[in-house]
């Protein structure tokens, strides 16, 4: 994955740097269930805001940022 590519994957969500984990799992070529299993099974090894999910206002307003775009998700 190019790095354009990756930075455009890059959201501001509650002051921080975030990606869906749909684009995280694209990016290691991994489907969305396993990445997100793997790091469940893991959590210690992580950071404490490693993962969180969004509330409904804050998917909505993702969600207009894609316009066009068919994919959900949740932040990982």
């Amino acid at each position: 994955m190019q790095i354009a590519t990756m930075q455009s994957k890059i959201f501001d969500v509650r002051n921080q740097k975030v990606m869906l984990d749909a684009d995280l799992a694209e990016m290691y070529e991994v489907p969305t269930k396993v990445l997100k299993q793997a790091v469940k099974r893991n959590i210690d090894r992580f950071p404490e805001d490693f993962m969180f999910e969004l509330s409904e206002s804050e998917f909505d307003g993702l969600r207009s940022q894609f316009v066009t775009s068919k994919r959900g998700g949740t932040y990982l």
